[in-house]
């Protein structure tokens, strides 16, 4: 759902993964046409970084 959220509305994955100030600068630069591209690249890569702390922190909560 979150990778959908990412590819539409770029600047709200920010705001689903705790990071609001990031969210705010990647609405700006969705706000141009041209900028929604490298917007939503972004937040694929962002997302991306999120799920692999999160598994990185389950794995050293494990042990």
């Amino acid at each position: 759902m979150r990778l959908l959220i990412a590819l539409i509305l770029p600047w709200l994955t920010f705001f689903t993964i705790g990071r609001p100030i990031a969210g705010i600068i990647c609405l700006i630069l969705q706000v141009t046409l041209i900028g929604w591209l490298p917007a939503a690249i972004w937040a694929v890569y962002a997302l991306s970084q999120f799920k692999t702390d999160q598994k990185i922190a389950d794995a050293t909560r494990r042990y």
